[in-house]
């Protein structure tokens, strides 16, 4: 992210940013497993798995393609996770991002069948591959999805973070678990979001879920009034903690550019122009250029594109 070209639209789409993530896409569309399981080889750490996952299952029929991996390969836990993957995937387009009040019962019906497809699948591999990161990562989106409970959202991310520390991938699922509308509080989602801050190495991107928890608790309150929203961002104390966690990490010196910072500055730069601070945006709009994460200025008003552009442009000139 050190050179950008000329602002424009806002670049998504993290295979766009990563040409390791096109061939990776490419070889599901042509449904070439040895060359799947050759890009995952290749990621050089392990906190880039979720985004390969992503990528692939993403792909409309990639359930086909896999199932046959794994009726080929029953013992492979990446063909096996990845199928996981895809039913989880299919399951949360079934479900939608409607309010669970907003969902009809058959729509529940078949997401959790789905999720329970990817769990069975899932559990396997974590008997058979307690180390393998990627399959423990999706449990804790099946424990969300099944409401398994926060105790055990928790065991399945302290059983990962037990091989993988510092997996920031893993503590943005697990405090989606941890907010009130997934049955947690905000002490708790607070709480591990500065937990997990404070204990990463300096630098690192950790630091954003303190930015991730804030706006979810902006969004809750946005449900009420938009001024009782935007106070709570500007509270001192709020600042002051979003601020210091900034420092740690994407805005400390040891920062180094990697896929997961393009997440962690949206994520800053988010809350401040939510806030108002369009100032203290700007260093992380500066960082982006181009790229930017849909999560979480699809929380704003107006669309991820239109709200990302719109406050970058202020930002900048203010910055």
């Amino acid at each position: 992210m050190s050179a950008h070209p000329p602002l424009g639209r806002p670049v998504f789409d993290p295979v766009d940013r990563n040409p390791a993530l096109a061939a990776l896409r490419a070889a599901v569309q042509r449904q070439d497993w040895a060359a799947v399981a050759y890009g995952f080889d290749a990621l050089p750490h392990e906190q880039e798995r979720p985004a390969a996952s992503w990528v692939v299952t993403e792909t409309a029929g990639a359930e086909e393609f896999l199932g046959r991996v794994v009726a080929h390969r029953p013992h492979d836990p990446l063909a096996r996770t990845l199928l996981a993957d895809r039913y989880i995937q299919i399951g949360w387009e079934i479900r939608s991002g409607s309010r669970a009040e907003h969902v009809s019962k058959d729509q529940f019906r078949e997401f959790h069948a789905c999720l329970r497809r990817a769990e069975a699948l899932l559990i396997d591999v974590c008997a058979e591959y307690p180390t393998f990161g990627l399959a423990w990562f999706h449990r804790l989106a099946t424990a969300r999805g099944l409401e398994l409970g926060q105790s055990e959202a928790r065991r399945r991310y302290d059983r990962l973070s037990e091989y993988h520390p510092h997996h920031y991938p893993a503590q943005a699922a697990l405090l989606q678990k941890l907010c009130p509308k997934w049955g947690g509080s905000w002490e708790a989602a607070h709480g591990f979001a500065w937990d997990a801050t404070v204990n990463a190495p300096a630098g690192s991107p950790n630091g954003a879920l303190v930015a991730l928890a804030q706006m979810e608790q902006w969004l809750e309150l946005a449900g009420g009034t938009a001024n009782e929203a935007k106070a709570y961002l500007r509270d001192p104390a709020q600042h002051a903690r979003l601020r210091d966690a900034a420092a740690r990490s994407v805005l400390h010196p040891a920062a180094r550019d990697s896929p997961q910072a393009v997440g962690a500055h949206s994520a800053f730069a988010a809350v401040h122009s939510v806030a108002g601070r369009h100032a203290e945006a700007a260093p992380h709009f500066r960082a982006l250029g181009n790229h930017a994460h849909e999560f979480p200025w699809s929380y704003v008003k107006g669309g991820a594109e239109a709200a990302f552009v719109r406050n970058r442009d202020i930002a900048l000139a203010q910055g």
